[in-house]
């Protein structure tokens, strides 16, 4: 971890931080992530899509100069795809030139065969990247995102590894982290993450920001934004997300639908330009029909209200 993140005074500091980097975070979420950096220990976010929790790991990367090291979990994720494999293709030419050159018929098959498992074979994934990293550097931040969507097996592997900061390859040793990474995982809560997890990690439930928030963070992602476009868009997302919407919007789509309607030459939001983006912030068939079913003039007249 960088001397700039261990010794980051305040939570008003991290905030401060972190928004240099076009990140807002709200007292609560910066709280938590003060925690984690001071207390050197994993970050576990969960909320709905949409809400913000990779660009921690994101906006953490920008301010501490660390690598940004992303873990994509789905369903099956297993040792060769988080942690390390063999390069057998690489392995396989070593072989085959040590073979040219003579080297079996000369007796030494366990030699060529030790050799090929060596450093110089090894191709290191996301995990032990995040543990094998050099000490004069910032540390890298470890985003482990979407842990919901991997399975149990996964999980508990996960656990062993964040106990001790540690794993072992059977045929190189165990690999212990000089330095903890900054770890951030991230949850969408399609399942419970077990308790054991969740006891190794701070805990973060994260929120849609509120609406003043949101205008804020849109007109930090778009510069330049008209103030009256940023604070309707702002006011009808949050009418969207209270229609019961497959997929209610998230910061994200906020961000897009602005960015769409200024590149259309909007400074307001009106009927004709909602119909015209509403695939930049309603992403099913579905929510598209429920939101034309409620009125998009309906829409449009309560996001003017909530802008003032």
């Amino acid at each position: 971890m960088s001397s700039s993140a261990t010794d980051v005074a305040s939570v008003a500091d991290l905030q401060s931080a972190l928004g240099a980097h076009s990140y807002l975070a709200d007292d609560g979420l910066a709280t938590a992530v003060f925690l984690a950096l001071r207390l050197e220990r994993p970050l576990l976010l969960e909320g709905e899509p949409g809400t913000g929790k990779t660009e921690v790991a994101k906006a953490l990367a920008r301010w501490t100069g660390g690598e940004l090291l992303r873990l994509q979990c789905y369903e099956g994720i297993d040792v060769s795809q988080a942690v390390y494999e063999w390069d057998y293709t690489r392995q396989l030419l070593h072989l085959r030139a040590a073979e040219a050159a003579g080297r079996f018929s000369q007796g030494g098959a366990e030699a060529v065969t030790d050799e090929l498992y060596t450093e110089r074979f090894l191709v290191r994934r996301p995990l032990l990247a995040a543990l094998d990293h050099p000490d004069d550097g910032p540390a890298p931040v470890l985003l482990i995102d979407e842990v919901d969507r991997a399975d149990d097996e996964f999980e508990a592997f996960l656990l062993e590894i964040l106990s001790d900061y540690a794993v072992t390859i059977p045929e190189l040793g165990t690999v212990v982290a000089t330095r903890p990474p900054v770890v951030i995982i991230t949850s969408n809560r399609t399942r419970d993450v077990h308790d054991a997890l969740k006891r190794r990690c701070l805990y973060h439930w994260v929120e849609h920001p509120s609406f003043e928030r949101e205008i804020d963070i849109v007109r930090l992602r778009v510069p330049g934004v008209a103030e009256t476009l940023a604070r309707q868009v702002a006011g009808a997302v949050a009418e969207l997300r209270g229609q019961g919407l497959y997929k209610p919007p998230g910061v994200a789509e906020s961000i897009d639908w602005v960015r769409s309607l200024a590149m259309l030459g909007r400074r307001d939001l009106d009927d004709a330009g909602v119909e015209a983006t509403l695939g930049s912030v309603v992403k099913y068939r579905e929510d598209a029909e429920r939101v034309r079913e409620a009125g998009v003039g309906a829409l449009v007249k309560a996001a003017v209200q909530r802008a003032g």
